[in-house]
């Protein structure tokens, strides 16, 4: 008797194996992860601060078996380089137009994009460079409203008014140790889950010599976004993205009286509110892959 062999399931079995690389970006080297199949659609995942693509490292494999996942680090973060601030513009419109020239070297020309932290102004930069281009979007502890500028930006807000050397000696707290881990931890009802490498890799790049300029350069700079989000805003209204809100209700830096007001420019956003902190990737992501996958599955066409 003839038994038809059965199919190997690693026949079956998408390659999602997360690859790291580098490229020149006018003239500055930036670093990315990328998996999935490359005809696959585009999921661009935007990091925040103090950390890099590496808080991705989790979600990647995650998408890749359906979804073309980039991931980039911003140069100054991560493995992407770190010139001098005095000889490179650290700015988020910089940035944003550096991210764009990564994708027009992958030929990405659609992307749903996941932004989280600094990541929302990048990611809402390029989508007023590119509104079409914009197939949905996945907001975590993002700011685009300002009744999410609360407490915590005060002393930042006072570098904004006049950039002053002592007010921007001030904020030389914020690359501290001690914030670093505050920013993984705060707000997370069971630590235990909580990887101690992520504050320790973290810290290692701030230390850096020269880096703490950057990121001082880089909070000044966050007072730019500001003035743009009502064109922000009206990019919601007008391109009516699909949009799902993944977001740490406990944040104090981007605490959830930002996350309700998206609903204003999209009444049809999808608003999941989650018991933990600022990198909630960390603690949730078995809750979050299934609400993102989901998501995406139905609000972007895969092949």
């Amino acid at each position: 008797m003839m038994v038809n062999a059965p199919v190997s399931a690693a026949a079956e079995t998408v390659d999602s194996t997360t690859h790291y690389h580098t490229v020149k970006i006018s003239g500055v080297d930036v670093f990315y992860r990328e998996a999935g199949p490359a005809n696959a659609p585009v999921v661009l995942l935007l990091h925040g601060f103090p950390t890099s693509s590496h808080m991705f490292r989790n979600l990647i494999p995650a998408l890749a078996d359906r979804y073309h996942v980039i991931a980039p680090d911003y140069p100054g973060f991560g493995e992407s380089a770190a010139p001098d601030h005095t000889k490179f513009a650290y700015t988020f419109a910089h940035y944003a137009d550096l991210v764009d020239g990564l994708l027009g070297r992958l030929g990405a020309n659609n992307y749903a994009m996941y932004v989280m932290d600094y990541g929302a102004p990048v990611g809402y930069r390029l989508a007023l460079k590119h509104p079409e281009r914009v197939t949905a979007l996945i907001v975590q502890n993002g700011n685009a409203y300002e009744e999410g500028l609360k407490e915590f930006w005060d002393p930042i807000k006072a570098y904004w008014a006049d950039g002053s050397a002592a007010h921007r000696k001030a904020l030389s707290f914020l690359v501290t140790p001690a914030i670093t881990k505050f920013q993984y931890t705060d707000g997370v009802a069971d630590v235990s889950r909580i990887d101690p490498d992520n504050w320790g890799h973290d810290q290692v790049l701030l230390d850096r010599p020269g880096n703490k300029d950057i990121q001082l350069d880089l909070f000044h700079d966050y007072g730019s976004n500001v003035p743009l989000y009502p064109k922000f805003q009206a990019f919601f209204r007008e391109r009516k993205p699909p949009m799902l809100i993944v977001w740490g209700k406990n944040d104090k830096i981007f605490p959830a009286d930002g996350a309700g007001p998206y609903l204003r420019d999209l009444p049809g956003a999808e608003l999941h509110l989650l018991d933990t902190g600022h990198f909630a990737l960390e603690d949730k992501l078995d809750e979050m892959v299934p609400l993102i996958r989901d998501f995406l599955d139905r609000k972007v066409v895969t092949n």
